[in-house]
């Protein structure tokens, strides 16, 4: 199933922002002036416990320092942090991004910013432009962040994620080669799998993703990120009995982990039960609104012909991305993929593949999905322009090497 949120390179920057906190009450919050953007109300299958507690906690401590002391940085590169991860626990995009920008721009705004709350600043500012798919920008301000502070490791990992997703794989190699030496973690060797995965070597992509399952603590969410995306690699190469396996421990470790619930559901599609899929699909839509679970219950609805029930979910999820897009989402790969594959329209995805093609024209992906789009035209020659393109890293991606078997 494609996922049409926040690429695996974002999601390891946005889990590198972890944090404990204690608990208090928000209620006394109701009849002040916030002056912080809304804190949404978590579904209760994602409240999880005494965390949820903690979340609600650490939100009211700092608006009430801000409703205080309204310069006060520390307490809005906080929220910043916050929101950057309730965007992914709840799925609230276009809620939260442009809350944490607003956040660090604030701080940014001061001129008088002593060097580490600016590259603290800079450093936020940057993850959230990945996240909203600005490559460009993210390294822009990734870059002068780095500048400040030389010796950290996560901003080492941001500029791994620009590079790579711009197509700059040999610095990004060598960025991260930096990074694991200065701090070999969760994070450094999440982005040792993905590099090695881009240039073939999936085998060596598998071992360092263990490695980071390993270097987590257990029952945190980013230790079941790695855990998600391991069983995602493991699956992606047909290995379905392991991955079904890490999903399962996942779900074992914290409960209503919706990614793991929605990898479930696609292991059954493969299996040929989608009526399980299907409720399975739903149980994990129940739990966050995540655009790609919806993408998968479409596909189900369209093999089965449940035409009225298809129109009604594609309607919903083209409002999803459009939300994304109001709120500075740039989404262009997202409509190509769902035009090409559930509107069966290559014309409309080669008008968004394109647009991004423009943006970055080294990304292996991006060159991929331009060479499916022509495929699906017939245009053989441009298919194969852009298989070669998307062949420079080696890479076994089996949606390229299918490719690379139909087009002669």
């Amino acid at each position: 199933m494609t996922r049409l949120s926040s690429s695996y390179l974002l999601t390891a920057f946005i889990l590198s922002i972890f944090f404990l906190i204690s608990c208090s009450d928000t209620n006394q919050l109701q009849n002040t002036t916030v002056v912080a953007p809304e804190l949404l109300d978590r579904s209760e299958k994602t409240q999880l416990g005494k965390e949820w507690d903690y979340v609600q906690n650490l939100y009211s401590d700092k608006v009430k320092s801000l409703q205080a002391t309204p310069d006060n940085h520390e307490a809005k590169l906080v929220l910043a942090q916050l929101f950057i991860k309730e965007a992914r626990v709840t799925g609230e995009h276009g809620h939260y991004y442009p809350a944490a920008l607003q956040m660090v721009n604030q701080v940014l705004n001061d001129e008088a910013l002593d060097k580490n709350t600016k590259f603290l600043a800079l450093m936020h500012k940057a993850g959230v432009q990945l996240s909203l798919h600005e490559f460009a920008d993210a390294l822009e301000t990734s870059e002068k962040a780095i500048v400040l502070n030389p010796r950290n490791a996560q901003i080492h990992g941001v500029l791994v994620d620009c590079h790579v997703e711009l197509g700059n794989y040999a610095k990004a190699i060598e960025i991260a080669d930096k990074m694991v030496a200065m701090k070999p973690d969760l994070r450094s060797y999440s982005r040792v799998s993905y590099l090695r995965e881009i240039h073939g070597d999936v085998t060596g992509a598998i071992d360092a993703l263990t490695l980071a399952v390993e270097a987590g603590y257990p029952g945190y969410e980013e230790t079941a990120w790695a855990m998600q995306t391991l069983g995602e690699l493991y699956q992606r190469y047909g290995q379905n009995d392991n991955a079904q396996k890490i999903f399962e421990n996942i779900l074992a470790m914290r409960p209503n982990y919706p990614f793991a619930v929605a990898s479930l559901a696609d292991l059954q599609i493969l299996n040929g039960d989608q009526a399980g899929a299907e409720e399975t699909l739903n149980n994990a839509i129940a739990i966050i609104p995540e655009v790609g679970f919806y993408v998968s219950l479409a596909h189900i609805l369209k093999d089965q012909g449940r035409d009225s029930e298809l129109e009604k979910i594609k309607s919903e999820i083209i409002e999803m991305l459009e939300d994304d897009v109001v709120n500075g989402h740039n989404m262009n790969l997202e409509y190509a993929d769902l035009y090409l594959s559930l509107y069966n329209d290559p014309q409309t995805a080669l008008s968004y593949i394109e647009k991004e093609y423009q943006k970055r024209p080294n990304n292996i992906d991006v060159n991929r999905k331009l060479a499916q789009v022509y495929h699906q035209l017939d245009l053989m020659e441009d298919s194969k322009q852009y298989i070669a393109a998307a062949s420079i890293t080696n890479s076994a991606h089996p949606e390229l090497q299918e490719l690379k078997s139909v087009v002669n």
